[in-house]
């Protein structure tokens, strides 16, 4: 996080379920973070790789729990890791689903 960044300015449907005036980005960097990659769209992924920094961002994604398939090979191929070295994509080879549509 980048104290001399001016704040992110992202899109209210993100933050649909929470007081998004009140949102501390700093002190829930990790829940806005997995937020924008699940449901941003490109202006807000550039939003938050401004304010963060890639490597705060890698460090959140990695370990994150949960990414749509769909967003977590955009996050691969934004941070440049492959998909396999994401927690959320191992979680999901241990529980495969019946019929993945």
């Amino acid at each position: 996080m980048n104290k001399a960044s001016k704040k992110p300015v992202f899109n209210r449907r993100i933050f649909w379920d929470v007081n998004f005036d009140a949102l501390d980005y700093d002190k829930r960097a990790r829940f806005v973070i997995e937020r924008v990659f699940e449901r941003g769209d490109v202006d807000d992924i550039r939003q938050c790789r401004r304010y963060y920094g890639d490597e705060l961002i890698k460090d959140i994604l990695i370990t994150a729990k949960y990414l749509p398939e769909r967003r977590l090979h955009l996050a691969s191929a934004i941070i440049d890791t492959p998909v396999n070295d994401f927690k959320c994509y191992k979680l999901r080879q241990l529980n495969p689903a019946l019929y993945p549509y």
